[in-house]
C-alpha cells in the first residue's frame, strides 16, 4: 500500500474511516447495548460480593454445616483459628453535677489508724454539761495542754438543765481560747443546748444515791446521744468523751490511747484526797468492770426494765472492778477486757458510733448509759478494753460510805 506523496493528512485519514452514521448504527444495535449492560451488571455484582464477603468475614462467624456439639476437637480448633471477636468501645464522658443542693460524702478514706498524724485524722472531743460552772476553767486549762495537734481537734459541748452560769462560763472560755493567735485554738467549737427536764440535785448525796442512778443514767444517755448526733461529722476518725470534772490527765492521752488501736478504750479513774497532810489516792470509777457468774445470774433473774447501777450494795454482783486494780507507777499500756465502762474518759473509733452503737437511755441488758454502751458494743462484736495502770484523776467528790 502506497502512502500519498505528501504523507498522511487529516483529509486522507478521514476518507479511510467508516462513516459516522455507520458507527452510530453499530453502537445503537440491541445486541451491543445488551452486551454492555450485562458486562456492567457482572462487574457491579462481583465488586459487591467481594466487599460483603470481607465485611462478613470480619464481623460474623462461619463454620461447618453442623452443630458445635457435633464437632470434633480438631474441627473446633480449625473453625475458631481464624475468627476475631468484635469489640465495641463505649467511652462515657464524666457526669457533671452542678446542683448546689447535692452533696457528696465519701466515708471510704476516713479511718481510725495508729498513724493519726500522718493521715491527719480528726478527733472530736465531746463533753455534756449540767451545772458545771465551777469546773469549766480547769477543764479548758487541761484541754489546751493536749499535745495532739489542735487544728485536728473539734470541740462540742451540750448544756442542759443548768441553773448556774454554765453557758456563760463556757462561752467565755471558748472565746478566750479560740481568739488566740498561736497554735492553741482548736479547729472548731460547738455549743448544743438541750433541756431534758432533769431536776435532780447535783449534791453528792442526791446525785450518787442508789435511787437516783436509774433515772440519772437514762438522762445522761439521752444527753450523750443528742450531743453525738449534733456534733459528729463525716471527717471525724475518733470520738473522745471527756467529763468536765477531771482534775488531771496526761497531756499525750489522745496519742497514748490511739496507739492501742482499740474500738473502745478507757483509763482507770482515781482521785486525790488530802487528810492530815497526807495524799490518799482514792479509787473513783466503779462503772468499769468485768462480769461475774453472780452478775449474770442476777441479771437473768431481774425484770428487763431494771437498771443495775454498779458500785452499790443493793445488788450483789461480785464483779471485778478495774478501779481496784493497777497502779499508775506500773506499765501504763497493760490492757484488760471490760464488760462495763464509766464515762469520765472514753476514746471511741468513730465508726463504732456510725454503726449505731450509742448510749442506751433505757435498760439494755439491765444496763444504761456508758455501761449499756459497752454491752451494746460487745453485742455488735466490738472490743471494749481498759488500762488499769493508766490513771486519770477525778475531782474528789467526798463520796459517802454507801458507795463502794
Amino acid at each position: 500500500m502506497l502512502l500519498p506523496k505528501g504523507g498522511v493528512t487529516w483529509k486522507s485519514a478521514k476518507s479511510r474511516l467508516p462513516p459516522s452514521r455507520a458507527i452510530w448504527n453499530f453502537l445503537t444495535r440491541t445486541r451491543f447495548l445488551l452486551f454492555v449492560a450485562i458486562t456492567g451488571i457482572v462487574i457491579l455484582i462481583w465488586n459487591g460480593l467481594r466487599g460483603t464477603a470481607g465485611e462478613m468475614q470480619r464481623f460474623y462467624c462461619f463454620g461447618p454445616a453442623k452443630s458445635p456439639m457435633e464437632m470434633t476437637a480438631a474441627e473446633q480448633a480449625r473453625w475458631a483459628g481464624h475468627l476475631q471477636t468484635p469489640v465495641i468501645f463505649n467511652h462515657h464522658t464524666p457526669l457533671e453535677v452542678n446542683s448546689s443542693s447535692i452533696e457528696r460524702i465519701d466515708l471510704n478514706p476516713i479511718g481510725s489508724t495508729t498513724k493519726p498524724l500522718v493521715n491527719e485524722e480528726r478527733v472530736l472531743i465531746l463533753t455534756p454539761l449540767r451545772n458545771a460552772a465551777p469546773y469549766i476553767e480547769q477543764h479548758f486549762d487541761l484541754l489546751t495542754q493536749l499535745t495532739y495537734p489542735h487544728n485536728l481537734i473539734d470541740l462540742a459541748f451540750l448544756v442542759g438543765d443548768s441553773e448556774d452560769d454554765t453557758l456563760a462560763k463556757l462561752a467565755m472560755e471558748l472565746e478566750r481560747v479560740q481568739s488566740r493567735t498561736d497554735s492553741i485554738p482548736f479547729r472548731s467549737a460547738k455549743i448544743v443546748q438541750k433541756d431534758f427536764g432533769v431536776t435532780l440535785s447535783q449534791d453528792v448525796e442526791d446525785r450518787h444515791s442508789f435511787a437516783a442512778q436509774g433515772p440519772r443514767r437514762k438522762a445522761m444517755g439521752r444527753a450523750r446521744n443528742y450531743l453525738l448526733s449534733a456534733a459528729m461529722q463525716p471527717e471525724h476518725s475518733w470520738v473522745y468523751w471527756r467529763d468536765v470534772d477531771i482534775k488531771d490527765s496526761p497531756k499525750k492521752i489522745i496519742e497514748d490511747f490511739i496507739a492501742h488501736d482499740r474500738d473502745i478504750l478507757v483509763p482507770n479513774v482515781w482521785f486525790h484526797r488530802y487528810v492530815d497532810g497526807k495524799d490518799i489516792e482514792g479509787r473513783f470509777d466503779y462503772n468499769s468492770w468485768q462480769e461475774s457468774d453472780t452478775g449474770r445470774r442476777l441479771a437473768a433473774s431481774l425484770d428487763k426494765n431494771i437498771v443495775l447501777a454498779e458500785g452499790y450494795h443493793e445488788y450483789q454482783t461480785d464483779r471485778v472492778y478495774m478501779a481496784r486494780m493497777g497502779d499508775w507507777r506500773h506499765n501504763k499500756d497493760q490492757e484488760i477486757p471490760l464488760d462495763g465502762i464509766g464515762g469520765v474518759n472514753i476514746l471511741v473509733k468513730a465508726d463504732v458510733h456510725r454503726s449505731g452503737i450509742n448510749f442506751p437511755c433505757y435498760a439494755f441488758e439491765n444496763q444504761a448509759e456508758t455501761e449499756g454502751f459497752a454491752a451494746m458494743a460487745k453485742r455488735a462484736g466490738y472490743g471494749v478494753y481498759g488500762l488499769p495502770n493508766y490513771v486519770v484523776w477525778h475531782i474528789d467528790t467526798d463520796e459517802k460510805p454507801g458507795n463502794a
